[in-house]
């Protein structure tokens, strides 16, 4: 007991902490009536060591018990709310620590929830994952085995075809070989025959060779007593005669009468055997034959030279009548200096260091006089194709000229020879000549397709011939939109290609700039549009 209590002879047993719920309030109850009864029985045993009945005073002992066991009452019973404020609390404990545990419960299956959740997540994604590869696996095992079946039906066709062409060889051979014996065999039965028929035919030859000689001798011979007997006939048409003169002979190619004019001599004619007269008209036949052939021979040579082809449709190869109509224009050109090969062209910067590269060794190729490189040039229309050749072609030192496959396909079987002449007109440039083909689909596709004609075929082969080995007079460049269209040996004869795409933002706003400078702004601070507009400001 502590200092404080006060000690009554009572032994209070202590309460125990009973369960929860209605079997606790049970328990509690019955351990208080145990210290009620063993309250009263200490007391009665302890407080009286000798028989109330005898005592003065029972009364007062009887009511100092009474308020004893009062004060015992109430101090149990604020025992007893101590118990049940401590049990209150121990609930409320246990209440927070169920609580808790329910909390970290919780808790953790939820975190157990989101590993399951994850690891099932991660299950089926290498479930898929291995499905996957599955897939593919056996995509590609079906795609070998199909290359597998191909190709050996491609071996088996071959070996089909092979084994045809060696049969049909063989019957051929076969046919050939039976076809000269039998020939043989008739030539050997026949032979006195055969003998016969070429001495026949060797006498008819020559008979008809022998009659025809004398016929024409004839002829000749009629026609030329007819001409040498008429004088005048030979003076009329002779401009080669030998005269008498003072001095001796005198050889002269103008008629007799104007010698007679101018000379005031007397002139014999002297008669001239037939030798001198069929030499004169042969010389005079010979003469003007020759001036005929010369002069088509020396036109064909001008038009290669200064004449432009006819499918050329702009060049900048200077001709004797361009020099003639535009002197000044000409010789601004002749006395221009290289430009940028990018001068005036928008392009984005991958493609535009690729072109530099392309024009550089352009120029290079040009100063050490080595073979040129073909280019071939695709992508969308109105990207800068035509521009960058114009400008590659100047920068270079080289002349250009633009054609359009378009126009090859209605010349039909003159498409050939205008081939020919192109190529012949382009190997007479001294500076290099840049051959620019247009729309080079439209007449240099596919020979194995059915659409193509006789005639453009035959211009393909030209154009293929031409254009087979590199040159040092000319550099070939294609455009085209559709670039899988060309025929198989065209692409053996490029050796660059470039793919002009469409611009983008960056390339449009500089477009839009260029080209607002150039006719906008520049035209109009510039010249008389300067002029006009500083009258109207001062006004």
């Amino acid at each position: 007991m502590g200092a404080g209590e006060r000690r009554t002879g009572l032994d209070v047993p202590r309460l125990q902490p009973s369960g929860r719920g209605a079997s606790g309030r049970v328990g509690r109850r019955a351990q208080l009536q145990r210290v009620g009864s063993c309250q009263k029985e200490s007391l009665r045993d302890v407080n009286s060591p000798f028989p109330l009945s005898v005592a003065g005073h029972a009364k007062d002992a009887l009511s100092l018990a009474q308020m004893q066991e009062q004060t015992l009452q109430l101090e149990q019973q604020a025992k007893l709310k101590e118990y049940e404020a401590a049990i209150e609390q121990l609930k409320n404990e246990q209440i927070r620590v169920q609580a808790e545990e329910r909390r970290k419960t919780l808790s953790e299956e939820t975190k157990q929830h989101q590993a399951r959740a994850q690891y099932q997540d991660k299950l089926a994604r290498q479930r898929y994952d291995e499905q996957m590869r599955q897939q593919q696996l056996a995509n590609e095992e079906n795609l070998r085995k199909q290359e597998e079946s191909v190709q050996k039906q491609e071996a088996m066709r071959r070996a089909t075809v092979e084994r045809e062409m060696e049969l049909r060889h063989k019957n051929e051979m076969l046919r050939v070989e039976a076809e000269a014996r039998a020939r043989a065999k008739a030539e050997r039965e026949n032979a006195d025959i055969i003998r016969e028929q070429i001495r026949l035919k060797a006498a008819e030859h020559r008979q008809t060779v022998l009659e025809s000689l004398k016929t024409a001798g004839m002829l000749f011979g009629e026609g030329f007593r007819a001409f040498v007997t008429d004088w005048d006939k030979v003076t009329a048409t002779c401009f080669l005669e030998r005269l008498y003169t003072s001095d001796g002979y005198l050889w002269c190619t103008m008629p007799l009468f104007q010698w007679h004019a101018l000379t005031h001599l007397v002139i014999y004619i002297d008669p001239m055997p037939s030798l001198w007269k069929v030499a004169g008209l042969t010389l005079l036949a010979v003469g003007v034959y020759s001036a005929k052939n010369a002069t088509a021979v020396a036109g064909r040579y001008i038009e290669a030279r200064l004449g432009k082809p006819s499918l050329v449709r702009e060049t900048s190869r200077i001709t004797v009548l361009e020099a003639l109509k535009h002197p000044i224009k000409v010789g601004k050109r002749l006395t221009s200096k290289a430009q940028d090969a990018l001068e005036g062209v928008v392009l984005s910067p991958q493609l535009e260091a690729r072109v530099r590269d392309i024009a550089i060794a352009t120029r290079n190729t040009k100063k050490n006089k080595s073979l040129y490189r073909n280019i071939l040039m695709y992508g969308p229309p109105g990207t800068g194709k035509t521009l960058f050749a114009k400008k590659l072609a100047v920068h270079s030192g080289m002349d250009y000229a633009i054609m359009t496959g378009g126009d090859v396909a209605p010349m039909g079987r003159e498409g050939v020879t205008a081939i020919h002449k192109l190529f012949d007109w382009a190997n007479t440039s001294r500076r290099g000549l840049l051959l620019f083909v247009d729309e080079a689909d439209a007449f240099l596709r596919k020979r194995a397709t059915e659409k193509i004609s006789e005639d453009l075929r035959a211009t393909l082969n030209a154009f293929l011939h031409r254009t087979g080995q590199h040159s040092n007079k000319f550099m070939l460049v294609l455009a085209s939109n559709q670039p899988e269209q060309f025929d198989w040996a065209i692409n053996d004869r490029i050796d660059e290609m470039v793919n002009f795409d469409l611009p983008q933002l960056e390339e449009r706003e500089r477009l839009v700039r260029m080209y607002f400078d150039r006719h906008v702004l520049k035209p109009a601070t510039e010249g008389k549009q300067l002029l006009l507009m500083r009258q109207r400001t001062a006004f």
